[in-house]
């Protein structure tokens, strides 16, 4: 099973470039995040002539998260419990009863000084306890999109010049790795090893994950 992740920054805006990646990769399950896309606007017909169905989370100007899926899916949830005023960012869904798949648009914090980063260390919170919390679907499972955290030096445009910034604190990489604790493998290291792993809604980066942070990460 080819499985990807690719925050498309505006999907409506982008949907020729989607469309050519599609065509060329042949992903079987993707997670798109920041659709900028409420849900009555979502093309579904326009995916279903591809040869995906959606399951969408949308929101309109901002966030908004969604799984194409070649095979059968069914919704599991949305949204991560005690965090509306964050918006659309999560959506879990049931692929063929082979597969739990999870893809998220973690909040980015604006700056060190900003409400919003504390809140963003809140939603990681909150996050893990829902992750680790939750029985219900297959065994197998993947979490996977725009975590908006800088795990090395090497994954930042910034590098070690970056260390203490906002994506790049200690603070945000103890949130992240307590998520990694509750079983998970990141399935972009283990296959990248020390490559950097930068990347712009331009340029996506597929992930195969057998079992499976853009990150892929797997539980099994």
């Amino acid at each position: 099973m080819r499985i990807a992740t690719w925050n498309v920054n505006g999907l409506r805006a982008r949907l020729d470039y989607i469309t050519r990646w599609l065509e060329d990769r042949q992903p079987d399950v993707v997670g798109f995040q920041e659709l900028k896309t409420p849900d009555e606007l979502f093309p579904h017909d326009y995916f279903k002539e591809l040869g995906y169905s959606a399951l969408v989370h949308g929101q309109k100007s901002w966030n908004g998260v969604a799984i194409l899926t070649k095979a059968p899916a069914t919704l599991l949830g949305t949204g991560v419990a005690n965090q509306d005023a964050f918006g659309s960012r999560l959506i879990t869904a049931n692929i063929d009863d082979k597969l739990l798949f999870t893809t998220v648009y973690c909040p980015n914090g604006k700056n060190l000084e900003h409400a919003d980063f504390t809140g963003k260390l809140g939603w990681y919170d909150d996050l893990t306890q829902q992750w680790q919390q939750a029985d219900d679907g297959p065994e197998h499972r993947i979490i996977c999109g725009d975590f908006n955290i800088v795990p090395e030096p090497i994954d930042g445009w910034s590098g070690e010049a970056g260390e203490g910034s906002i994506f790049y604190t200690k603070e945000e990489r103890g949130r992240l790795q307590a998520l990694m604790d509750t079983g998970l493998t990141d399935g972009t290291r283990a296959r990248c090893v020390r490559y950097a792993l930068t990347t712009t809604f331009k340029t996506p980066l597929p992930t195969r994950a057998p079992n499976a942070i853009d990150r892929t990460s797997s539980q099994v």
